[in-house]
């Protein structure tokens, strides 16, 4: 993918918008696609397969959806921590599952990366907040999964990929979540 798609070029627009210097390297996953890139306004420096919210996108807690708009990562958890490590409550458990494992548990693994939505009335205030709702960028031992809508609000990707992702991003790097394509209001 090069920065001319136009759905890629209507993301970054948005994420100018939001205040972000397209010097600086951001995330933009694109929802039907099912990918998150790490770009700049003219290159393209990393891209992931992903797994995004079973019940769709839209803001409102307690919903099951992936958060759309511009958002920041707060936090950065796990650094140091194996593959495959189980985070529950943000804390590492002790338990590291292999890909493939933990079949019917929904696990947060690797790494977390806290995403806070940075737009009032779309994904940051009272019933739609990202950070209130826990949403993360983290590993998933389902791999096999990956590239479907399946998780419940968070975005999943494979222990490396969250791992590598980690090492290039920092708190206060911005981000953008677009469904493409579909109503994104709900």
């Amino acid at each position: 993918m090069d920065t001319s798609d136009p759905v890629l070029k209507q993301a970054l627009g948005r994420l100018r918008a939001g205040g972000w210097d397209d010097h600086d390297p951001a995330l933009v996953l694109l929802g039907t696609r099912q990918r998150l890139y790490r770009l700049t306004a003219r290159e393209l420096l990393g891209e992931w397969i992903v797994s995004t919210g079973l019940k769709g996108f839209g803001n409102r807690a307690d919903s099951g959806c992936t958060p759309t708009g511009v958002h920041r990562i707060s936090d950065r958890i796990g650094h140091g921590a194996a593959l495959g490590t189980v985070f529950k409550g943000r804390q590492p458990t002790g338990e590291i599952v292999a890909a493939g494992a933990g079949e019917g548990r929904d696990l947060i693994t690797t790494r977390i990366l806290w995403l806070d939505g940075l737009e009032p009335g779309i994904n940051r205030g009272p019933g739609i907040d990202t950070r209130s709702r826990y949403i993360y960028i983290h590993g998933t031992p389902h791999t096999s999964l990956l590239g479907q809508a399946v998780s419940a609000g968070c975005v999943r990707m494979a222990d490396a990929a969250v791992a590598d992702l980690f090492d290039q991003v920092r708190v206060g790097t911005k981000m953008v979540i677009v469904e493409t394509g579909h109503n994104e209001t709900r």
